[in-house]
């Protein structure tokens, strides 16, 4: 099959004019005439005729060997590793993909096309980008010969459709008393961020929670790529970091973004992820009456995340670890950590709320915790809520449920922390 497509690729390009911009459904119609001057006298089902035709037409407008797996709502991540190995996920397992490019030039220019689209550049002296698809897929690429394999890339594919909360509960992701507190929170303004590790589900999380703000607020997102999926919020602005290119434009950091979004009157501030020194203006901004941000890092733990955002903001300057922390325990109301478990599933560890500072430590206070083993896992409630000021300025309070510890005893929490 693969010599057929070759052939038929050749003549197609043989016949097409290039001093045009020819549509796709004359090109779809050379490749129906070339494919049938090629198989003439040949036996070739019906499927796999339509499979090559698609095939050659992918090579020569779209993504060529990857598309099948772009329009495949089941797999979740591609992975390619050279020209002639490439991996894809699909509910949470790892495939390799019988096909390939053929060879790194063509590779060359489908990565040249992809980072095309949103004014990226990746080349030799700047031989790692990230960017996206039209449907907001997040795309890593590290060019050869950084890469020593061949050029490198990484697809983070997206529902087309954003998971809600609902769904979520219904996959065991959270449980529905645990969401019930997250949307009273997220309404009245406390300040959250998600941790977890790397394919823990933070951007999905973050875009479902993202359903509980009031649809008459202003939110504005900032992030490197791309990707967020914010949901019913008609005032919107989204921003987008810029990268240095051949044409001498000033790169735009999050730093930047952010700095310019206090400036927008937004009712929320909505950061993709905190990787560096911009973690320092996120927490001013939180600390400088823009509560109800939400954000998501990377970290292995509710207490561990605490030490990341230390490093973070040392990153882009020398502070006393004593003022690091006192923005952090004042800017952030609550932690959500995913994970991803040994069964494949991802879903909410732990939830912590955020107390204060005491001796120059962060106090912490646990609020849900996952127990429990495979198969039989369930958010257990630890602790209740103890910072309610923001939701009596809401005009809110919390349900008769929420308010009392109801699977662990106070000796239990008190233990515990």
């Amino acid at each position: 099959m693969d010599d057929y497509i070759g052939q038929i690729r050749t003549r197609v390009l043989e016949r097409m004019d290039l001093s045009r911009d020819m549509p796709d459904e004359e090109i779809e119609e050379l490749i129906g005439e070339e494919t049938s001057r090629i198989l003439m006298g040949k036996t070739v089902t019906l499927r796999e005729r339509m499979r090559m035709e698609s095939r050659v037409f992918n090579s020569l407008r779209k993504l060529d060997a990857l598309q099948e797996l772009i329009d495949d709502s089941d797999v979740s991540e591609i992975m390619v590793n050279g020209p002639n190995h490439i991996f894809y996920e699909k509910a949470g397992r790892v495939y390799e993909w019988n096909q390939g490019f053929a060879s790194e030039e063509k590779m060359q220019d489908v990565i040249q096309q992809i980072v095309g689209r949103y004014n990226r550049v990746v080349n030799m002296s700047n031989p790692i980008v990230d960017t996206r698809l039209e449907d907001g897929s997040r795309v890593n690429i590290v060019l050869s010969p950084i890469a020593l394999e061949g050029s490198a890339i990484t697809i983070r594919k997206f529902p087309e459709h954003p998971l809600n909360m609902e769904r979520l509960i219904t996959v065991g992701a959270i449980s529905e008393e645990a969401a019930q507190l997250l949307k009273l929170l997220v309404k009245a303004r406390y300040s959250i961020l998600i941790s977890g590790g790397t394919s823990s589900g933070k951007t999905t999380f973050l875009n479902a929670l993202s359903q509980y703000i009031p649809e008459d607020e202003r939110v504005i997102t900032i992030e490197d790529s791309a990707e967020l999926q914010i949901q019913g919020i008609r005032n919107l602005v989204r921003l987008e970091t810029r990268n240095s290119n051949m044409e001498g434009a000033v790169p735009i950091t999050i730093r930047d973004l952010i700095r310019t979004a206090l400036r927008m009157r937004p009712d929320r501030i909505i950061v993709g992820e905190c990787r560096g020194a911009e973690t320092f203006d996120m927490l001013q901004s939180l600390n400088t009456g823009h509560d109800g941000g939400l954000t998501t890092a990377h970290g292995n733990s509710s207490r561990d995340i605490l030490s990341r955002l230390e490093m973070m903001v040392l990153m882009g300057m020398e502070l006393p670890i004593t003022a690091i922390r006192q923005q952090i325990a004042s800017g952030i109301d609550l932690i959500v950590h995913l994970g991803r478990l040994s069964d494949k599933s991802r879903r909410v560890l732990e939830i912590t709320e955020v107390l204060g500072m005491k001796e120059g430590e962060i106090i912490l206070s646990p609020i849900y915790c996952l127990c429990g083993e495979e198969g039989k896992w369930e958010l257990v409630r630890k602790g209740a809520l103890q910072k309610k000021e923001k939701l009596i300025m809401a005009g809110m309070e919390l349900p008769e449920n929420l308010k009392e510890n109801t699977s662990y005893g106070l000796q239990n929490v008190q233990a515990d922390r």
